[in-house]
């Protein structure tokens, strides 16, 4: 029996029972290409079945199907979806990694030129895992990506996992100032420019210092002043996935509405509402008017957004549309920007942090900068407005505010932006209440059949599986009177 299984395992291995069409090795570069757009895309989904940030933060309304922007996840097990193709794309830049450290030594540009493609996987892992930590609080960290030998990996602290995130990161913008050669056009976001990826890791290590600033003050000043000192992303310079604009490779709105020929979501009441008592110039880059008119031949065009949170569904012809430029198939996902360091600079100086500059002018600075990254004219007049002007002893709410305003169609960060200030004030769901709006996604619902004693420990840990635990990084609830200052 033993001889016979013999016989047909090396009988496989035969040459003329080989399927020639069929790759045996892939490339790295065929691996970072699709990585990089899989990871990416995630963080900028607007699939209801994977991401529903822009409700969470309410950018978005959903005309039908509303239970997700009602909070209820269970049905389409959105928590799943969004975890489990996380780790799936860790999973794809662990092999990049092997492919790559699989090399042997060579010439000092050689070598450095593989060091420079590490840092740069290294960062999307960063990335990657601080959506991670900031939609969920503890995940598998250390014992992850284990495949068949780690089924059950244990959960880390989610501070735990931020502090190493800084470690890497660090390191990271450290090979990369050495500069030298790296990806070519597989590099689907900065062609291999060493110096770009480095101002995204400092941002990125900005991003996450400023989290800690309410839990963590001496290590948000120290892991920020080292984003500073690295050199972040400066004015008109972003950290983007541009689309080809082909099937599959589109913008995700196009894909939602264009080629699924669905018509699920609109712009939210929440942010027209505010944008026109603001008379905020930004209004018709993002949203379309729609003609509310009741007689023929006479038209009445309105910034028109759909209420949050319905329990029933909605018509999609009687309000506003996403503007015409952001159903284009090529629309680029924006991932960071300047604007996000000029207000993470005013947050700081507004909490009294060493930085370089006012809160005022970096305030100020951001808002400019978000209507140039989106094409308006600022006009001073909006900065003299009266919830606009800065205001030191306003400075949580406004600067908050901006910033939700400024990362417009970024559901992950205006989701993290609205727990970690409290502001907006967002709109309550129908028949509910403010205090159901949650604070984190639960975990994974097939994770306490698939790795019961890991999921116990971790729900125990951050005191309970519950969409109303706060995360490590956020002191308090979200309320309808929040605090106006630091």
């Amino acid at each position: 029996m033993v001889l016979a299984l013999g016989l047909l395992v090396s009988s496989c291995e035969l040459e003329d029972n080989i399927d020639p069409k069929a790759a045996t090795v892939v490339p790295e570069e065929v691996l970072m290409t699709n990585a990089l757009r899989y990871g990416l895309s995630l963080i900028d989904d607007m699939n209801q079945n994977r991401n529903v940030s822009r409700f969470l933060c309410q950018y978005s309304s959903q005309v039908q199907y509303t239970d997700p922007s009602r909070y209820q996840f269970s049905d389409r097990q959105i928590p799943d979806g969004y975890w489990n193709n996380s780790y799936l794309t860790l999973r794809d830049f662990m092999e990049i990694r092997m492919l790559l450290e699989g090399y042997p030594e060579g010439t000092t540009e050689f070598n450095q030129e593989i060091a420079n493609k590490l840092a740069t996987i290294d960062i999307m892992e960063v990335l990657i895992y601080q959506n991670l930590v900031d939609y969920f609080g503890d995940v598998p960290y250390t014992e992850a990506l284990g495949g068949f030998d780690a089924k059950t990996p244990a959960y880390d602290d989610a501070r735990t996992i931020y502090d190493d995130l800084q470690t890497r990161l660090t390191s990271d913008i450290a090979i990369l100032a050495a500069g030298g050669a790296c990806w070519g056009p597989e590099d689907v976001v900065y062609g291999g420019d060493v110096a770009m990826w480095k101002a995204f890791a400092a941002t990125l290590k900005m991003r996450m210092a400023m989290r800690l600033a309410d839990v963590a003050p001496d290590k948000a000043q120290s892991e920020l002043t080292a984003g500073i000192n690295a050199g972040p992303l400066a004015a008109g310079q972003a950290m983007q996935l541009p689309w080809v604009g082909v099937s599959p490779h589109v913008n995700t709105i196009y894909d939602v509405f264009i080629l699924s020929n669905r018509n699920d979501y609109a712009p939210s009441k929440t942010i027209i509402d505010m944008m026109l008592a603001l008379n905020d110039a930004r209004t018709p880059a993002f949203f379309t008017q729609v003609d509310t008119s009741t007689e023929v031949g006479v038209e009445k065009w309105v910034y028109n957004g759909l209420a949050y949170g319905l329990v029933a569904n909605s018509g999609y012809s009687q309000i506003s549309h996403f503007s015409d430029e952001m159903f284009m198939a090529d629309f680029p996902a924006t991932f960071a920007c300047n604007a996000e360091v000029e207000f993470m600079l005013a947050e700081a100086a507004a909490r009294g942090m060493t930085v370089t500059g006012s809160a005022q002018e970096h305030y100020e600075a951001g808002i400019a900068e978000s209507h140039a990254f989106w094409g308006v004219e600022l006009d001073p007049a909006y900065l003299a407005n009266a919830d606009v002007a800065y205001d030191a002893a306003r400075a949580k709410e406004l600067i908050g505010t901006q910033k939700w305003l400024a990362l417009y169609n970024r559901g992950n960060e205006g989701y993290a932006v609205w727990r970690s200030f409290d502001w907006p004030v967002l709109a309550e769901a129908e028949d509910m209440t403010y205090e159901d709006i949650p604070a984190r996604f639960p975990f994974p619902y097939n994770e306490p059949s698939l790795n019961f004693d890991s999921y116990t420990a971790a729900a125990a840990a951050i005191g309970g599986d519950d969409v109303r635990t706060l995360l490590f990084w956020d002191e308090t609830i979200g309320t309808q009177t929040p605090s106006a200052g630091f």
